[in-house]
């Protein structure tokens, strides 16, 4: 019996992780002038923004039970355990889809387990965790210490610090009002957004100008991360690359972090972002407890 960590695509897997691990990412449906796409399946992110770009209509939800008991039931056929690290609850229905998919399965194979594990994090947050899990599993941590790490990582150990360079989507999205959105444009103000305790997007600031609330965001790394030093982190970025190799340059030079990971943002958030979103993913806790495994 297999002990399988999976996870879903609104994560961002970077794809050289990814393949690394040979991890199992579900994808995220997407609506596209009124026919579906799967993220990273059959439409992937450079595609998507192009397509956005065009002002086609476009439309997301979550991954569905019958989508869910799909992906799920070769596990229980073969008698495999499954870790599944899903999308904030805060954000999106996945977890309860989850539930419902996994006690259907069950019915069927009634030994068949299960932890679903919810992440509180989004985007690239989620895909940090997941690459702690994959690899302290390759270092030999047992069961218990994988499910235990999960727990820790997914209780708001994960920071989100995230702005984008037009409010257009945010509006769209009901996230920003058109009043304050049309304010925002006209001042040029950039929102910076966190993932809070609850795994729900919260403005935080406001900041005048994208290259402030860039700086912005490094300046919070700072404030809320903890041994930044014995980090890796990561960034993410809708399709300005360029920026994403600038702010790990930059994390490097002023934080002297261990590594830094690149990420782009897929259908499933940039959906609601637009392509110009940037975030910077960290820890805000130690790991010693699960130093022997890192």
């Amino acid at each position: 019996m297999a002990f399988a960590i999976v996870t879903d695509s609104a994560s961002d897997m970077p794809l050289e992780i990814k393949e690394k691990y040979d991890i199992h990412v579900i994808p995220t449906p997407v609506t596209i002038e009124g026919t579906d796409y799967f993220d990273s399946e059959n439409i992937f992110p450079d595609e998507f923004y192009r397509i956005q770009s065009e002002g086609k209509e476009i439309k997301t939800y979550h991954i569905n039970q019958y989508m869910f008991v799909k992906h799920f039931t070769p596990y229980a056929e073969r008698d495999d355990e499954v870790l599944y690290i899903c999308f904030s609850t805060g954000i999106a229905g996945t977890f309860n889809a989850a539930i419902l998919a996994r006690d259907e399965i069950k019915e069927t194979y009634p030994d068949f387990k299960m932890t679903i594990i919810d992440s509180k994090s989004a985007s690239c947050g989620i895909a940090l965790i997941v690459e702690r899990l994959f690899i302290m599993k390759e270092n030999g941590a047992p069961r218990d210490i994988l499910l235990k790490a999960a727990r820790f990582y997914s209780a708001n150990r994960v920071e989100h610090v995230v702005s984008v360079t037009t409010l257009e989507y945010l509006i769209k999205g009901g996230r920003v009002s058109k009043f304050s959105g049309a304010m925002g444009g006209a001042l040029d103000i950039k929102p910076i957004i966190i993932v809070n305790e609850k795994g729900a997007l919260e403005p935080k600031e406001k900041i005048r100008g994208f290259r402030k609330a860039v700086s912005r965001l490094i300046e919070m790394v700072g404030e809320r991360g903890v041994e930044l030093e014995k980090q890796r982190i990561f960034v993410c970025v809708g399709t300005d690359k360029e920026l994403g190799t600038t702010l790990a340059k930059r994390l490097e030079e002023t934080y002297h972090v261990k590594s830094v990971v690149i990420g782009q943002v897929g259908c499933a958030i940039g959906a609601h972002t637009g392509p110009g979103i940037v975030g910077i993913v960290f820890l805000n806790a130690s790991e010693n407890e699960f130093a022997e495994y890192l």
